[in-house]
């Protein structure tokens, strides 16, 4: 059947979240990926591997420092890019002046004055972004924000969320270069940013104020050794220490880390298995955040990065009574065994003066609940979607987590406005950046 005529994109940085990308777009005949943009040839050439198994001819490889001129040849219409948060603007930029239409992995950046570019840019091109949020395409979280602009609770007075990363996904964040924040922002620009922007999208409100303590408390060198769990390698490939070590990352026995990581290594030396309680590491593990919203809600937000299970619970409270959202996404398991993706999921309606009722729920059994299947379509086609964040949305996330980095250092309360250099502000929903159609 043939494919055109279709739009030709290119994806930025090809590590393990880029194969979503790469894959999907391989298969949607009114899409082609033309190019892949990244340091590390071994690893875009692990990408053409996949394009050559969805039947696809295999793109162009290109330098980071010859993005221009990818842009100027490739005659590219869609930019994918997912390259370390830090990097994002190099590209999201140069892509927006040059009228691509731009799909960036959350978060959109990692701090104020790379955000304020990016916002500059779409004010001065006119050409919007899109954040890749996939919770909002979650079936369970777009049934809570239903519920919530039905009125469920009555006026809504404060949410509580509560996210556990367990030892598994939370010590991998420390393995790799996010545990660096000048490279990731931290788990409050990371990962955060996910129910940041979830929560502002259910309450349809704008995070005002921002007030936190944060702490590396389990992970690094001195608390590792403080707990007794530290181990003397630097990186688990090749080391006697880490074989006995359960926070150790065996790349060797993973074919698509193998493949993307260890045998990508002559490239540029990066090592994706590094020693969780050795150094450097500059991000935290446990966080405790509160947010004022425009309309006087209030959020409190507690980040665990060494749980022994992995999951979130959600409560909002509101005049009318109480919704409860409690989503278990992994049970404990010894650590020589596969991950238990397991995910029970219960969500609570409890009214005022009335018994509980638990509500039903369409739980898919899918990457992030079927967030990312669905964020997809939303992005790609069939589409398009409400539920597709702005770079306004991408903003906001952002500056609720820059705030509460900024108040760990410190230990003042911030307000979202004093956050971007002026004239570079959050556009209103109703401002000159509109919503992605």
């Amino acid at each position: 059947m043939s494919r055109t005529p279709h739009l030709r994109a290119a994806v930025v940085g090809t590590g393990h979240r880029a194969q979503t990308f790469t894959r999907d777009l391989a298969a949607r005949p009114g899409h082609r990926v033309v190019a892949l943009c990244d340091p590390n040839p071994t690893r875009m050439a692990f990408h053409n591997r996949l394009l050559a198994e969805a039947g696809e001819p295999p793109a162009t490889v290109w330098e980071p420092d010859r993005f221009g001129e990818l842009l100027a040849k490739e005659g590219v219409d869609e930019v994918v890019v997912t390259t370390v948060d830090a990097e994002h603007d190099h590209y999201i930029v140069p892509a927006l002046r040059a009228g691509c239409r731009v799909v960036t992995e959350k978060p959109m950046t990692v701090d104020a004055a790379r955000c304020a570019r990016i916002l500059d840019t779409v004010r001065e091109t006119g050409n919007p972004l899109t954040v890749a949020f996939n919770y909002r395409f979650n079936p369970v979280h777009e049934t809570v924000r239903a519920l919530l602009a039905e009125g469920a609770v009555g006026e809504i007075l404060s949410v509580h969320f509560e996210w556990l990363l367990d030892t598994r996904h939370g010590a991998d964040y420390f393995r790799r270069w996010h545990r660096e924040k000048r490279n990731s922002g931290g788990l409050m620009v990371h990962k955060a940013s996910h129910h940041f922007d979830l929560v502002n999208w259910w309450l349809a409100d704008t995070p005002e104020e921002v007030f936190g303590y944060g702490r590396l408390a389990f992970y690094g060198p001195e608390a590792g050794t403080r707990h007794g769990l530290r181990r003397d390698y630097t990186r688990a490939h090749g080391a006697d220490a880490a074989t006995t070590d359960p926070f150790a990352l065996d790349l060797a026995a993973d074919d698509t880390l193998r493949a993307l990581y260890l045998d990508a290594e002559r490239d540029d030396g990066y090592h994706r298995d590094r020693n969780v309680f050795g150094g450097p590491v500059t991000i935290e593990d446990d966080m405790a955040v509160l947010v004022r919203y425009a309309r006087g809600a209030t959020m409190t937000y507690h980040l665990t990065a060494y749980s022994p299970w992995e999951g979130y619970r959600v409560m909002v409270n509101g005049s009318a009574g109480r919704l409860e959202l409690d989503v278990e996404e992994s049970r404990w398991q010894p650590p020589d065994t596969p991950a238990d993706t397991g995910s029970g999921v219960r969500l609570t309606l409890r009214p005022l003066w009335k018994p509980p009722v638990d509500l039903p729920v369409t739980v898919l059994r899918e990457p992030h609940g079927g967030g990312d299947t669905r964020m997809l379509d939303a992005l790609f086609g069939p589409g398009p979607s409400s539920a597709t964040a702005t770079e306004r949305d991408g903003a906001l996330a952002l500056s609720v987590g820059l705030a509460a980095n900024r108040c760990f250092e410190t230990g003042h309360p911030i307000r979202i406005t004093d956050l971007l250099p002026e004239g570079s502000q959050v556009p209103s929903s109703s401002g000159s950046c509109p919503e992605q159609d």
